[in-house]
């Protein structure tokens, strides 16, 4: 039993898909949107994030309107949720402590990212609690490479 749950596990229904990527030049500062990125130790060139654990940032499309549903929004941009990579097509949670190879980098996922205060402001009063469960996960770069939109992703 064991082994088939390993291999159930391990499999997923299709690639995934790199949608959008955004860029935080410092803390607060507007998003910037871009069609593609060098990724390096760090992080992506040209956000403020750090290194490790919390190098990058990613949320998955299909929580986007499960967001704007449960904050009363009719539709949300992703600069909003202020991630840095938007992706579809796989289940970020069944990749955690996992591997995954986005074109020809290769992101380690960690954790989920919590919401932060900050989405009280951009999504109006319980915008937090629109967030938990659906803020995305932070990953460390394994392999840096460059990304673009479109980059299918696997896990590895």
């Amino acid at each position: 039993m064991k082994g088939q749950l390993g291999e159930m596990m391990a499999r997923h229904a299709r690639a995934g898909r790199l949608d959008w990527i955004g860029l935080r030049a410092e803390r607060y500062a507007p998003i910037d949107i871009v069609q593609s990125v060098d990724v390096i130790d760090t992080g992506l060139v040209g956000d403020h994030g750090r290194a490790g654990k919390r190098a990058v940032t990613l949320i998955q499309a299909e929580h986007l309107p499960v967001v704007a549903a449960l904050s009363g929004h009719d539709v949300i941009k992703p600069e909003v949720l202020r991630r840095n990579l938007v992706v579809s097509g796989l289940n970020l949670l069944a990749l955690r402590k996992g591997l995954l190879r986005v074109g020809d980098v290769v992101l380690e996922i960690h954790g989920p990212c919590p919401p932060c205060s900050r989405m009280e402001k951009e999504l109006g009063p319980g915008g937090y609690n629109a967030m938990r469960g659906h803020g995305g996960w932070y990953a460390s770069v394994a392999t840096p490479g460059r990304l673009h939109v479109g980059d299918k992703i696997l896990p590895v």
